[in-house]
Formats: C-alpha cells, structure tokens, sequence
C-alpha cells in the first residue's frame, strides 16, 4: 500500500507577510493531501477558539497529537501529529538540554498493511552541541525500539549536509543508492537550505521525496512542507 507522509514547520501560522492566518496553513496541509503530518512551532491558546491544533485538525478532518514543549502565557507550544491513520500508542520524550529551549519527540506507533511502525516527530534545537546531545538521545531511543518499519521526520535544523547530528541520524537510516534527494525547504520563498527531513528504515520502502512549493505553501511560513511517499 501507499502512504503519504510529511513534516511542516508551521511557524506558528504567521505567514512571510509578518500576518496569523490558520486557515492558510490549513489550505496547504488540503494541497498536501497526507496520511501523517508533523507539524512544528505550534501555538495554542488555553480557550477553545484560540486552540490552533484543534482548528487544523478539524479543518483537514484529521485526529491530533499534541507534543508541547512549553508553557508560557496562557498558551502551549510544540511539536505535533495530524493522522488519517489510526494510532494504537504513544509516548512523549524529552530531549531538552539544560539552558536550551526545551525539546520533544512523539513516539507514535501504527500499524500499516499490518507491519509495525514507529514513526517519531521532532524538533531539533538551534546550538549545535545541542543537536548533538539530542540526536545522542534519540538514537538511543530508537535503538531500543523493536518494530517492522521506523520513521523519523520532523525539523532538524541542521545547515551542514554531513554534520556530526546528520551523519550520526544516516547511519542508522541506511538507504540505497535510489533513495531520492532531500530538497531544499527553507526559506519558503526561495528555499536553500534542508532543514526538514524524513528518513525510512528500510531506505527500500522511500519512493519520492520532495517539497511542496505552491504560491500559497510559498507565504503561508517560513518553511515548505517536505512529503515523502512511501510503500508498504
């Protein structure tokens, strides 16, 4: 079977034009059309029509998963999960580094065409000591994970191709020599750097990988959407 998963750091749904606007985000995630999206830099008010979570899951008719990482003036920030997929667990991990911005990762487990999945969403910190202390963390997490299928996605905020974070992350998620190129998705105006990434273990299971880059995916942040294709 074929599944459409992707990562988009929403920044919070304040577009390239300085505005808030969730029903852009929204129409983009429509464009995008996936089974699972990692959402990043998601802020959301305690009273329900400030809940922006909430409202993009409703607005793309998807269940969500909240993975805050602070709490600050009556709202919550984070990382989270948008699926069409049904999700049998989860776990929340904490990856913060003392004196940083604190960091997580969603651990959710699915069951696709009856292969066991554990796919992690996250968010990398800026420092790069810190990616490299988080990524420690997180493979010894995945390391200890015992499933059919893993996938980590989410925003790394690595600017080097062959970072220590980077080649660390690749060594595990060995793929062959057809796994497709990450693209570049930030700036979303004219994207240079590869921020975001998705990695499939077993690399065989990738089959496209590419940015969503439309004139409204352009504005609505400051990051594009990255979507893989995998099949199971």
């Amino acid at each position: 079977m074929r599944y459409r998963i992707a990562t988009y750091n929403i920044h919070r749904c304040i577009g390239r034009d300085g505005m808030r606007n969730s029903d852009r985000i929204a129409a983009v995630l429509h464009e995008i059309n996936a089974d699972i999206v990692a959402l990043q830099e998601v802020s959301s008010h305690f009273e329900p029509a400030g809940d922006m979570l909430a409202y993009l899951a409703a607005a793309v008719d998807m269940e969500s998963i909240e993975g805050v990482t602070l709490n600050a003036a009556g709202a919550r920030y984070g990382n989270a999960l948008l699926s069409r997929l049904p999700v049998s667990a989860v776990n929340r991990i904490n990856i913060s580094v003392k004196g940083r911005e604190p960091r997580g990762v969603i651990e959710a487990v699915f069951n696709l065409n009856n292969h066991t999945t554990k796919l992690w969403a996250t968010h990398l910190g800026l420092g790069v000591r810190e990616r490299h202390m988080q990524v420690k963390k997180l493979l010894k997490t995945i390391h200890a994970e015992d499933t059919d299928i893993g996938i980590l996605l989410g925003d790394f905020n690595e600017w080097l191709t062959w970072s220590r974070p980077l080649r660390a992350l690749h060594r595990w998620f060995t793929a062959p020599q057809s796994t497709p190129q990450v693209p570049a998705t930030f700036p979303s105006r004219r994207p240079l750097l590869r921020l975001d990434r998705i990695w499939i273990r077993p690399g065989e299971k990738l089959t496209a990988l590419r940015a969503h880059s439309t004139e409204l995916s352009r504005i609505a942040s400051d990051h594009l959407p990255l979507v893989a294709e995998i099949i199971i």
